[in-house]
Formats: C-alpha cells, structure tokens, sequence
C-alpha cells in the first residue's frame, strides 16, 4: 500500500494542470503512473471537465473518428481473404490478424502500411509463423469495421457487405480488388504455339487467378470487376468452380496498372 500524503498529491496535480505527462510526474516523485492517472481523472473530474478518451479507443463507426475508406477497401480484401479476427480470452482486445506469405514481403509491408492508415493511434506487429508472418493490429471496435465476422470459416457463412461498406468500395474499387489479389490471387504468364509462316513459335500472356471457396466473395470480386470494366471469366479447375480468370489483353493491362504482381 502507498502512502503519498496530500501535499505530494498538491504538487503531482498541479504539474499535471500545466501539461507535465503522467510518466514525468510520477518519475520525480516515485509514485506509480497507475496512481497519477487516477489524481488526474480524479482532479478533472472534481472540476467538471469533461472525460477525455485516447484516440487509439475511437471507433469510425460508433465515434465519427476519420477513416482512410481508400486503405481500408485495402485492407477488407486482405481480411476476406487471409484475415481473420481473434478473441482470445487472455487478451482484453481482440486483435486483427492478416496471415501473409514470406514470400512476398513487399505485401507484408502494404498491408502494414494499411492497418496503420486505417488505425493510426493503434500499434501494429508482426509475429513469425511457418513460412508466413502475422501482421497484427488490436482494437476493440473491430467487430464494427468488420461485420463480416463471425463463427465458422469463411465460406461457410454469408459475405455480404454492409451499405456503409458498399459506399466505400464503390468509391475505392481498385483497393479492393488489389486486396483480394493480394490475398487469394496471382498473376502468371501462360504460353502455347502458334504455326508462324510455317514455322511452330512459342507464344506467352500473361493473366490474372482469384481463387476462393466462397461463392459470395467470389461474387463480390466478379461484381468489382464488372463495375471497372475488367473481363473476366470462370475457370474450373479439376472439377471445382473455385477460380476466376483474367485473361484479355485489355483487361489484362488494366490490373498491371492497378494491381501488378505480387512482391
């Protein structure tokens, strides 16, 4: 138990009146920072001001705080397809968890750079697993951000996106597309031959694979797609109707300049 006494608590709640940080405070006098937080809250409540709420608490959705819509189309592509959201009972906050192959570091990055953007008052990690790296952000509103959520995997309930969310892809449908890319998609070069003046020569395009399970993020891919002018078309592969494929040249060069190929 400490034991302070009143004048040490005048003089902590004076400095904390003229902005001196709570660590500081609780430096030069050698009280805990626990107990600094609690005169100050004490002090400001004694004199009817208002509670103050830490930025990194802010909900976009319940609070009105600023969201990034263009990062966070992003970062919902990535989530539908490699994200999942953690409610571990050892944590208090759940936690956002996009698992991304090393393979591709420069998506790891990207999708830092997302959740920062989208979380800016939030700190983000990255925690090692077999041959991946779980990029992490916590924050307790996530289930507002993404409703989506839920028990169960993915394709085993139903995708469908809020007004709110719908509002935001439409403005951002790019972000969206190069998140599910990202995600559950690829760019490869496919060849054949073609008989040239009599002579058999190698003939190589590129095209674009989204694959996923869930028929409604399929959809919601597709319906992006016809939205930006991008042909697409199905494509089953061993018996499963799981791939999406772009193939056209025009089309082809719409997504190198909006998507490219991993990194």
């Amino acid at each position: 138990m400490y034991d302070h006494g009143t004048e040490i608590r005048r003089q902590a709640v004076a400095l904390l009146r003229e902005g001196v940080r709570n660590t500081e405070v609780a430096r030069r006098f050698g009280i805990p920072p626990g107990t600094v937080g609690y005169w100050k809250h004490r002090d400001r409540a004694e004199r009817g001001e208002p509670a103050t709420v830490r930025p990194s608490l802010l909900c976009p959705r319940c609070d009105g705080r600023d969201l990034d819509e263009a990062e966070y189309s992003y970062l919902l592509g990535l989530y539908l397809g490699d994200g999942h959201i953690s409610h571990y009972a050892k944590h208090r906050v759940p936690s956002l968890v996009i698992t991304l192959d090393d393979a591709w570091p420069g998506i790891q990055d990207s999708a830092e750079r997302a959740l920062r953007a989208v979380f800016p008052h939030n700190a983000t990690c990255r925690v090692r697993a077999k041959g991946s790296h779980n990029v992490k952000v916590y924050f307790k509103h996530l289930d507002c951000l993404f409703p989506q959520h839920g028990p169960g995997r993915k394709h085993e309930r139903p995708i469908v996106l809020e007004p709110w969310q719908r509002d935001v892809v439409d403005t951002h449908p790019w972000d969206l597309v190069r998140g599910l890319i990202h995600s559950d998609g690829c760019r490869i070069v496919n060849w054949t031959t073609r008989l040239i003046a009599g002579e058999r020569k190698r003939y190589e395009y590129p095209r674009y694979f989204f694959t996923n399970v869930s028929d409604d993020i399929r959809g919601l891919f597709t319906d992006t797609l016809d939205k930006i002018g991008v042909d697409w078309t199905h494509c089953t592969r061993r018996g499963a109707p799981y791939n999406i494929s772009i193939a056209r040249r025009a089309s082809v060069a719409l997504m190198d300049a909006h998507v490219g190929p991993k990194h």
